[in-house]
This record gives structure tokens, C-alpha cells and sequence, in this order.
């Protein structure tokens, strides 16, 4: 039978799973295996998932694209609904969507948007605190954003790269990098790039909230990037307040290009 491929945007709570991507030790739950299951459950097939942003274990997403082939005739207007039969209440299927034969939602990805949130308060909130990082004292907001524009631009990110990571180009293209503030004390870091290393959002997350500390001035992040050294950046930001927003594929859609 002739194949078709599909392509998911998928939201998903990442609290309860230990990443996107299937694991070795099949114990720990993962995103990819969930959805995995149940296109298996819906196609009879056997599939293999490719994923715009392989998220870590905690990292949330609203906007995560994944795309895999099938012999299934199910329309793309019930895929979707089909699915969300099937998957746990934390993760839900938003679009399906017929592609391209040759799409691929990592590789053909014009860019990213992730969100990391901050919950700049001095009282926990029980409501917060699975999609944010609490953080006190208050923070200079006024610093902390002359220290994002820093990092927009194309630069070997090496300093901003966990250990562990395979690649071997660190150079990444940064477009938009802002914070912003609610009423409820959260501030969110939006950044939209071409690709993000490992932990490259959380570490600069991290930076920023150094900054807003007065532990590194504005000033210093062009040298921090310049001098590809990661101990010079800050730490790593924890996982619950990462998101993945949002993927473009579409260059008449793209705004920041």
C-alpha cells in the first residue's frame, strides 16, 4: 500500500516523562513513546517518529511537530481527534496535517520558539511551580533585557552548550531574544533562533537570571559568548520552565527572517 506522511503539533506537560525521545532503559516514559502507541494502536503500524526539538526530561511544549509515515486512510480533520482518544490527559494532539513525502520536522525548520518562565516571587505558587522557576529577590528586569539583546545574532554558542552534546558546529543564529513581565511576577524569556544547542535556552536563561542578580553585568555577555568558555556563563536553568512555543516551516509565515 502507498505511504503517506502526517505531521502532529502536539502540546504536551513534560512533568511526568523523561523527555521527548524513546529511552534506552523502555521503564522511562517518554512523549515519543506515548505517541508512538498510540498511532500503533489507531494504524496497526509500526512508526518511526521524527520531532522538530528532542525536549528534555521535565521541558514542557505547546507547539512541539512531529511527522511519520502510514498506510492509514484516516482523514487529516479526525487524525487528531483519534489520538487524543487515545493519549493521557498531558499530552494532546492539536493539528494533523498530510505533508510533503520528503518533510522532516527537525530539519526543515526555519526556526524555533522556546519560552523560559520565571517566577520572580518571595510566596512558592502551587499553580507555578511545575512551569516555572521560582527565583527571589526581585530581579533588574531593566538589566536583564540589555543583557538578552546580547545574544541576538550568529555566533559560535559554544559557551552556552552543556557538556555532553555531539555536534560539532556551535554556531547558531539568534533573531529575537526578549523578557517580559505579568502582574502574577512572572517573567518570561522568548527567544526564536534557527536551532538551540543542548541547554543552550536554559543556560541562557540561567545567564540572564545572573544578571538580574547582579552577578554578571549586561556588558559582560558579548565577551561570555566571544570567549566560547562555558564557566564563564551562568548555570543551568531547570527544566519545568522551558516550553517549546512554537516551529515555522512556512517562509511567508516567518516573521523574523
Amino acid at each position: 500500500m502507498n505511504k503517506r506522511r502526517v505531521s502532529f503539533i502536539v502540546a504536551y506537560d513534560g512533568t511526568h516523562y523523561h523527555g521527548f525521545q524513546t529511552q534506552d532503559n523502555p521503564a522511562l516514559p517518554t512523549i515519543q513513546d506515548e505517541l508512538h502507541q498510540a498511532i500503533k494502536t489507531l494504524t496497526g503500524e509500526e512508526t518511526k517518529i521524527t520531532c522538530a526539538g528532542r525536549t528534555d526530561a521535565g521541558v514542557h511544549a505547546r507547539g512541539q511537530v512531529i511527522d511519520f509515515a502510514t498506510t492509514s486512510k484516516i482523514p487529516d480533520e479526525k487524525f487528531h481527534l483519534a489520538m487524543n482518544a487515545l493519549l493521557p490527559k498531558d499530552i494532546a494532539v492539536l493539528k494533523a496535517e498530510t505533508v510533503s513525502a520528503d518533510f522532516h520536522s527537525r530539519f526543515q525548520a526555519l526556526g524555533k520558539q522556546y519560552r523560559y518562565s520565571i517566577y520572580n516571587h518571595a510566596i512558592p505558587s502551587p499553580f507555578h511551580r511545575q512551569y516555572s522557576y521560582q527565583v527571589f529577590p526581585a530581579l533588574d528586569l531593566e538589566a536583564m533585557s540589555e543583557g538578552a539583546q546580547a545574544f541576538v545574532g550568529t555566533y559560535d554558542f559554544s559557551a552556552f552548550c552543556a557538556a555532553g552534546s555531539s555536534v560539532k558546529d556551535f554556531v547558531r543564529t539568534i533573531w529575537h531574544c526578549e523578557l517580559t513581565k505579568t502582574e502574577e511576577g512572572l517573567i518570561h524569556l522568548d527567544i526564536v533562533g534557527n536551532g538551540f544547542l543542548y541547554n543552550m535556552v536554559r543556560i541562557i536563561a540561567g545567564t540572564l537570571i545572573d544578571v538580574g542578580k547582579g552577578k554578571i553585568d549586561p556588558t559582560q555577555i558579548k565577551e561570555i559568548i566571544q570567549r566560547k568558555e562555558r564557566s564563564r556563563a551562568g548555570t543551568t536553568a531547570p527544566p519545568q520552565g522551558l516550553c517549546l512555543l512554537k516551529v515555522w516551516y512556512n517562509e511567508l509565515d516567518f516573521p523574523f527572517k
